[in-house]
């Protein structure tokens, strides 16, 4: 059986071990400030460690080791930072998208919800969860900034990463910022939608991972360009797959309700193509239901139905497709280590091919 492109050099494991040992760490640290802080400890360790295929910290290792970068159990902690930004960002999207699950189990909003009822705490249950869980994703967001500088890594390659690793939270910051204003301003153009999935999702889970570990291996800009050349039309593509999946997706396997980006009203590339295709009634139709919360199973298929009849589901797929020829080909004019070449290649397969 073929080894998993997460599995090669032990990745997978060896990064889970370097964020369960941080965690213990600070879960240590959490209950000598005051024992009350267990239950935000052992969120945040469940919530990292539950769950999560690590193509972050492997497009960032495999990044570096194209880029000449020896192997050490130190990079793969640092590595593994972009697993605690992923969770802040997580964290607070399904606070925005009032998600009530995230990978099958309760979101973290949710979660400390249910503890303030359960306690029969004073206030509003909501508002409580809503407070944690702005908290605990900040939480995240800070450690991550921890582990990348507690991970070994000689101070130089450090600063050389560090503009990186900056950018890439500034990026995915203000990607949600934009999610949440298009949503608002309910704009359905193309333009729009593709410049949210390239700043909320593209760049900070091909590109920038990819230029982080560039830049822990010192790589010149030949590499660098290289790297984003095929990093922002994967990451472009990923989130595109990810659209396609939020709306005909199986929730066995997203790990959420069955249509959820359709009641958040999420303006994708995959709504916005609809937009564009459809006549002035289908608009009227898709533009009523869009967002809302109280969309029953029934309106998801009809909204779907709508979705795939416009051939906005075809134009999706065969923009996936254009994008993946574009990223591939410049991976594979990469001046980079062959190894690290059929890696990335494999991490590419698998961040875009996930089944509907």
């Amino acid at each position: 059986m073929t080894t998993s492109p997460l599995e090669v050099a032990g990745l997978r494991p060896r990064v889970d071990k370097a964020l369960a040992a941080f965690l213990a760490a600070q879960r240590d640290r959490l209950l000598a400030i005051d024992p009350a802080l267990s239950e935000v400890a052992a969120t945040v360790s469940e919530f990292v460690l539950g769950g999560g295929k690590r193509l972050r910290p492997a497009f960032a290792y495999w990044g570096f080791r194209g880029a000449g970068g020896t192997d050490s159990d130190e990079v793969v902690a640092a590595v593994a930072a972009l697993e605690l930004v992923q969770a802040s960002a997580l964290i607070h999207d399904d606070l925005m998208d009032r998600s009530d699950t995230r990978r099958g189990v309760p979101s973290v909003h949710r979660r400390f919800e249910k503890l303030h009822a359960g306690e029969g705490w004073r206030g509003g249950s909501a508002g409580f969860g809503d407070c944690a869980a702005v908290l605990l994703g900040d939480l995240a967001l800070v450690w991550s900034d921890e582990l990348l500088h507690g991970s070994g890594v000689p101070r130089d390659d450090l600063a050389r990463a560090r503009p990186v690793f900056d950018r890439m939270r500034t990026e995915v910051t203000v990607g949600q910022y934009l999610d949440v204003l298009t949503q608002a301003t309910a704009d359905t153009s193309l333009e729009r939608a593709g410049k949210v999935a390239r700043y909320k999702s593209a760049k900070y889970t091909v590109e920038r991972p990819l230029l982080l570990g560039a830049a822990l291996a010192g790589a010149g800009p030949e590499v660098a360009g290289a790297y984003s050349a095929f990093g922002l039309p994967l990451g472009e593509a990923f989130q595109l797959r990810d659209d396609v999946l939020g709306v005909f997706g199986d929730p066995a396997q997203t790990g959420k309700p069955a249509g959820d980006d359709l009641r958040e009203g999420k303006r994708t590339y995959l709504v916005a193509a609809a937009f564009g295709a459809l006549d002035a009634d289908g608009r009227a139709e898709l533009d009523a239901a869009l967002g809302d919360p109280r969309l029953d199973d029934a309106g998801v298929r009809r909204l779907r139905a709508v979705i795939r009849d416009s051939g906005a589901l075809a134009a999706t797929e065969a923009r996936i497709d254009e994008l993946m020829a574009g990223s591939l080909a410049a991976l594979a004019a990469a001046p980079i280590d062959e190894e690290a070449r059929e890696v990335l290649g494999r991490l590419a397969d698998a961040a875009t091919r996930r089944s509907v």
